[in-house]
Protein backbone atom coordinates (compact mmCIF):
# COMPACT_ATOMS: atom_id res chain seq x y z
CA UNK A 1 0.00 0.00 0.00
CA UNK A 2 2.99 2.34 0.28
CA UNK A 3 4.73 1.54 -3.01
CA UNK A 4 4.74 3.51 -6.23
CA UNK A 5 4.37 0.78 -8.90
CA UNK A 6 7.78 0.10 -10.47
CA UNK A 7 6.60 0.76 -14.04
CA UNK A 8 4.98 4.06 -13.06
CA UNK A 9 8.06 5.15 -11.08
CA UNK A 10 10.28 4.36 -14.07
CA UNK A 11 8.00 6.33 -16.39
CA UNK A 12 8.02 9.37 -14.10
CA UNK A 13 11.80 9.18 -13.74
CA UNK A 14 12.23 8.97 -17.52
CA UNK A 15 10.01 12.00 -18.11
CA UNK A 16 11.69 14.03 -15.38
CA UNK A 17 15.11 13.29 -16.92
CA UNK A 18 13.84 14.38 -20.34
CA UNK A 19 12.50 17.62 -18.84
CA UNK A 20 15.72 18.34 -16.96
CA UNK A 21 14.01 18.07 -13.56
CA UNK A 22 15.87 14.98 -12.37
CA UNK A 23 18.89 15.65 -10.12
CA UNK A 24 18.25 19.35 -10.61
CA UNK A 25 20.47 20.19 -7.63
CA UNK A 26 23.53 18.46 -9.07
CA UNK A 27 26.35 20.16 -11.10
CA UNK A 28 25.73 20.78 -14.79
CA UNK A 29 29.23 19.57 -15.68
CA UNK A 30 28.20 16.04 -14.72
CA UNK A 31 24.73 16.17 -16.26
CA UNK A 32 22.72 17.65 -13.38
CA UNK A 33 20.35 20.58 -13.51
CA UNK A 34 22.78 22.98 -11.83
CA UNK A 35 20.00 24.89 -10.06
CA UNK A 36 20.89 27.15 -7.16
CA UNK A 37 18.77 27.05 -4.01
CA UNK A 38 16.44 29.83 -5.16
CA UNK A 39 15.61 28.09 -8.43
CA UNK A 40 15.30 24.78 -6.62
CA UNK A 41 12.71 26.20 -4.22
CA UNK A 42 10.41 26.98 -7.16
CA UNK A 43 10.63 23.38 -8.39
CA UNK A 44 10.15 21.92 -4.92
CA UNK A 45 7.22 24.25 -4.20
CA UNK A 46 5.36 22.81 -7.17
CA UNK A 47 6.26 19.22 -6.27
CA UNK A 48 4.90 19.93 -2.79
CA UNK A 49 1.47 20.51 -4.33
CA UNK A 50 1.37 16.86 -5.42
CA UNK A 51 2.51 14.06 -3.12
CA UNK A 52 5.60 12.45 -1.69
CA UNK A 53 5.25 9.61 -4.19
CA UNK A 54 5.93 12.05 -7.03
CA UNK A 55 8.72 13.84 -5.16
CA UNK A 56 10.48 10.52 -4.61
CA UNK A 57 10.53 9.70 -8.34
CA UNK A 58 11.97 13.07 -9.30
CA UNK A 59 15.14 12.52 -7.31
CA UNK A 60 17.17 15.17 -5.55
CA UNK A 61 20.39 13.28 -4.64
CA UNK A 62 22.21 14.23 -1.46
CA UNK A 63 24.32 17.35 -1.95
CA UNK A 64 27.08 15.64 0.03
CA UNK A 65 27.85 13.64 -3.14
CA UNK A 66 29.27 16.80 -4.66
CA UNK A 67 32.28 16.03 -2.47
CA UNK A 68 33.09 12.98 -4.62
CA UNK A 69 36.65 12.93 -6.00
CA UNK A 70 38.63 10.77 -8.41
CA UNK A 71 37.05 7.39 -9.11
CA UNK A 72 34.12 8.26 -6.84
CA UNK A 73 32.79 10.62 -9.50
CA UNK A 74 32.40 7.85 -12.10
CA UNK A 75 31.33 5.23 -9.59
CA UNK A 76 28.80 7.18 -7.55
CA UNK A 77 28.14 10.79 -8.57
CA UNK A 78 27.51 10.49 -12.33
CA UNK A 79 25.36 7.31 -12.12
CA UNK A 80 23.16 8.98 -9.48
CA UNK A 81 22.70 12.02 -11.71
CA UNK A 82 21.84 9.77 -14.67
CA UNK A 83 19.36 7.79 -12.56
CA UNK A 84 21.15 4.45 -13.04
CA UNK A 85 22.12 4.28 -9.35
CA UNK A 86 20.36 5.62 -6.24
CA UNK A 87 21.73 6.87 -2.94
CA UNK A 88 20.43 7.23 0.59
CA UNK A 89 21.81 9.21 3.52
CA UNK A 90 22.36 7.29 6.76
CA UNK A 91 22.60 9.68 9.68
CA UNK A 92 19.89 9.00 12.25
CA UNK A 93 20.26 6.38 14.98
CA UNK A 94 17.91 5.12 17.71
CA UNK A 95 19.75 7.30 20.24
CA UNK A 96 20.93 10.10 17.96
CA UNK A 97 18.47 12.12 15.91
CA UNK A 98 18.84 15.89 16.07
CA UNK A 99 21.89 15.44 18.34
CA UNK A 100 24.01 14.17 15.47
CA UNK A 101 27.35 14.24 17.25
CA UNK A 102 26.16 11.74 19.85
CA UNK A 103 26.00 8.96 17.23
CA UNK A 104 27.38 5.59 18.26
CA UNK A 105 28.11 4.02 14.88
CA UNK A 106 31.90 3.93 14.60
CA UNK A 107 34.41 3.51 11.79
CA UNK A 108 37.80 2.44 13.13
CA UNK A 109 40.86 2.93 10.89
CA UNK A 110 42.90 -0.23 10.38
CA UNK A 111 45.63 0.04 7.78
CA UNK A 112 44.08 1.16 4.51
CA UNK A 113 40.56 0.18 5.62
CA UNK A 114 37.84 1.22 8.07
CA UNK A 115 35.93 -1.29 10.17
CA UNK A 116 32.36 -0.13 10.79
CA UNK A 117 30.08 -1.20 13.65
CA UNK A 118 26.70 0.20 14.68
CA UNK A 119 23.15 0.74 13.43
CA UNK A 120 20.94 3.38 11.83
CA UNK A 121 17.18 3.84 11.57
CA UNK A 122 14.69 6.10 9.77
CA UNK A 123 16.87 5.82 6.67
CA UNK A 124 14.80 6.92 3.70
CA UNK A 125 14.56 4.50 0.78
CA UNK A 126 17.57 2.37 1.70
CA UNK A 127 15.70 -0.58 0.20
CA UNK A 128 15.59 1.25 -3.14
CA UNK A 129 19.22 2.38 -3.03
CA UNK A 130 22.43 0.99 -4.50
CA UNK A 131 24.70 2.54 -1.90
CA UNK A 132 24.62 4.43 1.38
CA UNK A 133 26.24 7.72 2.33
CA UNK A 134 27.08 6.63 5.85
CA UNK A 135 27.87 9.01 8.68
CA UNK A 136 30.03 7.39 11.35
CA UNK A 137 32.19 8.48 14.27
CA UNK A 138 35.91 8.31 13.50
CA UNK A 139 37.11 9.92 16.69
CA UNK A 140 36.16 11.96 19.75
CA UNK A 141 36.98 15.51 20.79
CA UNK A 142 36.37 17.62 23.88
CA UNK A 143 33.93 20.50 23.45
CA UNK A 144 32.29 23.02 25.76
CA UNK A 145 29.43 20.51 26.03
CA UNK A 146 31.60 17.51 26.78
CA UNK A 147 32.87 14.80 24.47
CA UNK A 148 31.46 14.81 20.96
CA UNK A 149 32.03 12.51 18.01
CA UNK A 150 34.20 13.48 15.07
CA UNK A 151 32.16 12.40 12.08
CA UNK A 152 33.26 11.13 8.67
CA UNK A 153 31.25 10.18 5.59
CA UNK A 154 31.63 6.90 3.72
CA UNK A 155 30.26 5.47 0.49
CA UNK A 156 29.11 1.92 1.31
CA UNK A 157 27.67 -0.29 -1.42
CA UNK A 158 24.69 -2.50 -0.76
CA UNK A 159 25.81 -6.09 -0.37
CA UNK A 160 29.08 -5.21 1.34
CA UNK A 161 29.88 -8.05 3.81
CA UNK A 162 28.88 -7.12 7.35
CA UNK A 163 26.22 -4.66 6.16
CA UNK A 164 22.56 -5.66 6.33
CA UNK A 165 19.34 -3.72 5.77
CA UNK A 166 15.66 -4.29 6.55
CA UNK A 167 12.44 -2.34 6.10
CA UNK A 168 11.34 -0.47 9.18
CA UNK A 169 7.75 -0.13 10.42
CA UNK A 170 5.22 1.42 8.05
CA UNK A 171 4.54 5.12 8.51
CA UNK A 172 1.10 6.67 8.96
CA UNK A 173 1.41 8.80 5.84
CA UNK A 174 3.56 9.71 2.83
CA UNK A 175 2.52 6.91 0.51
CA UNK A 176 5.61 5.95 -1.44
CA UNK A 177 7.93 6.58 1.51
CA UNK A 178 10.03 3.72 2.86
CA UNK A 179 12.07 3.99 6.04
CA UNK A 180 14.67 1.35 6.76
CA UNK A 181 17.08 0.10 9.41
CA UNK A 182 20.77 -0.54 8.73
CA UNK A 183 23.17 -2.74 10.66
CA UNK A 184 26.96 -2.84 10.48
CA UNK A 185 28.85 -5.74 12.03
CA UNK A 186 32.59 -5.52 11.35
CA UNK A 187 31.81 -4.11 7.92
CA UNK A 188 35.10 -3.35 6.15
CA UNK A 189 35.43 -0.57 3.55
CA UNK A 190 38.55 0.67 1.81
CA UNK A 191 39.85 4.15 2.62
CA UNK A 192 39.05 5.12 -0.99
CA UNK A 193 35.39 5.05 0.04
CA UNK A 194 35.88 7.92 2.49
CA UNK A 195 33.80 10.82 1.12
CA UNK A 196 35.58 14.12 1.72
CA UNK A 197 38.06 14.57 4.53
CA UNK A 198 38.27 12.40 7.61
CA UNK A 199 36.54 13.99 10.64
CA UNK A 200 34.91 16.66 8.39
CA UNK A 201 31.65 14.84 7.68
CA UNK A 202 29.71 16.81 10.27
CA UNK A 203 30.25 20.09 8.43
CA UNK A 204 29.20 18.58 5.08
CA UNK A 205 26.17 17.13 6.82
CA UNK A 206 25.17 20.48 8.31
CA UNK A 207 25.42 22.17 4.91
CA UNK A 208 23.33 19.39 3.38
CA UNK A 209 20.73 19.76 6.13
CA UNK A 210 20.58 23.52 5.53
CA UNK A 211 19.86 22.93 1.85
CA UNK A 212 17.31 20.27 2.76
CA UNK A 213 15.49 22.61 5.13
CA UNK A 214 15.20 25.25 2.42
CA UNK A 215 13.61 22.88 -0.09
CA UNK A 216 11.46 21.18 2.57
CA UNK A 217 10.05 24.58 3.50
CA UNK A 218 9.24 25.26 -0.14
CA UNK A 219 7.50 21.89 -0.39
CA UNK A 220 5.47 22.65 2.72
CA UNK A 221 4.20 25.93 1.33
CA UNK A 222 3.31 24.17 -1.91
CA UNK A 223 1.27 21.73 0.19
CA UNK A 224 -0.36 24.57 2.12
CA UNK A 225 -1.26 26.49 -1.05
CA UNK A 226 -2.91 23.44 -2.56
CA UNK A 227 -4.87 22.75 0.64
CA UNK A 228 -6.22 26.32 0.65
CA UNK A 229 -7.30 25.91 -2.98
CA UNK A 230 -9.10 22.66 -2.15
CA UNK A 231 -10.79 24.28 0.82
CA UNK A 232 -11.89 27.23 -1.31
CA UNK A 233 -13.40 24.88 -3.89
CA UNK A 234 -15.28 23.05 -1.15
CA UNK A 235 -16.65 26.00 0.83
CA UNK A 236 -17.89 27.79 -2.30
CA UNK A 237 -19.95 24.72 -3.24
CA UNK A 238 -20.99 23.14 0.05
CA UNK A 239 -24.33 24.46 1.29
CA UNK A 240 -25.39 24.62 4.93
CA UNK A 241 -28.04 26.67 6.71
CA UNK A 242 -29.44 27.95 3.44
CA UNK A 243 -26.26 29.11 1.72
CA UNK A 244 -22.69 28.13 0.89
CA UNK A 245 -20.05 27.95 3.61
CA UNK A 246 -18.25 30.78 1.82
CA UNK A 247 -20.88 33.20 3.06
CA UNK A 248 -19.73 32.59 6.66
CA UNK A 249 -17.36 35.37 7.65
CA UNK A 250 -15.45 33.13 10.09
CA UNK A 251 -14.48 30.84 7.23
CA UNK A 252 -13.66 33.60 4.74
CA UNK A 253 -11.46 35.45 7.18
CA UNK A 254 -9.65 32.32 8.36
CA UNK A 255 -8.78 31.31 4.79
CA UNK A 256 -7.73 34.87 3.96
CA UNK A 257 -5.37 34.96 6.95
CA UNK A 258 -3.91 31.53 6.16
CA UNK A 259 -3.28 32.63 2.57
CA UNK A 260 -1.53 35.77 3.82
CA UNK A 261 0.65 33.71 6.17
CA UNK A 262 1.60 31.24 3.45
CA UNK A 263 2.54 34.03 1.04
CA UNK A 264 4.64 35.71 3.75
CA UNK A 265 6.40 32.41 4.46
CA UNK A 266 7.15 32.00 0.75
CA UNK A 267 8.76 35.43 0.72
CA UNK A 268 11.01 34.40 3.61
CA UNK A 269 11.92 31.19 1.76
CA UNK A 270 12.79 32.97 -1.49
CA UNK A 271 14.84 35.64 0.27
CA UNK A 272 16.74 33.08 2.33
CA UNK A 273 17.39 30.84 -0.68
CA UNK A 274 18.61 33.81 -2.73
CA UNK A 275 20.95 34.94 0.03
CA UNK A 276 22.30 31.42 0.38
CA UNK A 277 22.91 31.31 -3.38
CA UNK A 278 24.93 34.52 -2.98
CA UNK A 279 27.16 32.85 -0.42
CA UNK A 280 25.74 34.65 2.59
CA UNK A 281 25.46 32.98 6.00
CA UNK A 282 21.76 32.19 6.56
CA UNK A 283 21.88 29.66 9.39
CA UNK A 284 19.48 31.66 11.57
CA UNK A 285 17.09 32.39 8.72
CA UNK A 286 16.97 28.74 7.63
CA UNK A 287 16.13 27.67 11.18
CA UNK A 288 13.41 30.32 11.47
CA UNK A 289 11.99 29.29 8.11
CA UNK A 290 11.89 25.56 8.90
CA UNK A 291 10.24 26.17 12.29
CA UNK A 292 7.71 28.59 10.81
CA UNK A 293 6.77 26.45 7.81
CA UNK A 294 6.60 23.20 9.80
CA UNK A 295 4.12 24.80 12.19
CA UNK A 296 2.18 26.73 9.57
CA UNK A 297 1.57 23.81 7.21
CA UNK A 298 0.01 21.82 10.06
CA UNK A 299 -2.19 24.76 11.08
CA UNK A 300 -3.32 25.22 7.47
CA UNK A 301 -4.14 21.53 7.12
CA UNK A 302 -6.13 21.58 10.36
CA UNK A 303 -8.25 24.53 9.25
CA UNK A 304 -8.76 23.26 5.71
CA UNK A 305 -9.70 19.85 7.07
CA UNK A 306 -12.10 21.45 9.56
CA UNK A 307 -13.87 23.32 6.78
CA UNK A 308 -14.31 20.04 4.88
CA UNK A 309 -16.18 18.66 7.87
CA UNK A 310 -16.70 14.91 7.90
CA UNK A 311 -15.24 14.58 4.40
CA UNK A 312 -11.79 15.30 5.84
CA UNK A 313 -12.07 12.05 7.78
CA UNK A 314 -12.56 9.92 4.66
CA UNK A 315 -9.50 8.14 3.23
CA UNK A 316 -10.55 8.80 -0.38
CA UNK A 317 -10.32 12.60 -0.06
CA UNK A 318 -7.17 14.55 -0.92
CA UNK A 319 -7.42 16.77 2.16
CA UNK A 320 -7.33 13.75 4.49
CA UNK A 321 -4.12 12.48 2.86
CA UNK A 322 -2.55 15.93 2.97
CA UNK A 323 -3.49 16.34 6.64
CA UNK A 324 -1.57 13.16 7.50
CA UNK A 325 1.35 14.00 5.22
CA UNK A 326 1.86 17.38 6.87
CA UNK A 327 2.36 16.01 10.36
CA UNK A 328 5.94 14.88 9.81
CA UNK A 329 6.99 18.28 8.47
CA UNK A 330 7.50 19.70 11.96
CA UNK A 331 9.75 16.71 12.79
CA UNK A 332 11.72 15.58 9.74
CA UNK A 333 14.73 17.59 8.62
CA UNK A 334 14.95 19.32 11.99
CA UNK A 335 12.29 19.36 14.70
CA UNK A 336 10.60 22.70 15.33
CA UNK A 337 11.95 22.90 18.88
CA UNK A 338 15.51 22.28 17.68
CA UNK A 339 15.13 24.94 15.00
CA UNK A 340 13.86 27.50 17.50
CA UNK A 341 16.79 26.74 19.79
CA UNK A 342 19.14 27.47 16.87
CA UNK A 343 17.43 30.84 16.36
CA UNK A 344 17.71 31.58 20.07
CA UNK A 345 21.46 30.89 19.97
Amino acid sequence: IDDVPADLAAEIQKKSIELGLYAANMPEQYGGGGLDNLSLTLLERELGRASYGLQMCIARPSNILQGCKGDQIERYLIPVIKGTRHDCLAMTEPGAGSDVRSMKTKAEKKGDTYVINGSKHFISHADKSDFVILMAATGVEETSKGKKAKISAFLVDMGTPGFTMRRGPHCVSHKGYHQCELFFDDCVVHESQLLGEEHKGFYALMKNLQNERIVLSAQMMGEASRAIELALEWVTQRKAFGDTLWTKQAIRHKLAMRLAQVEAAKALIYNTAWRDSQGQVVTKEVSMMKALCGTLVNEVMYDCGQFHGGMSFIRETAIERMYRDARVQSIGGGATEVMLEEVAK
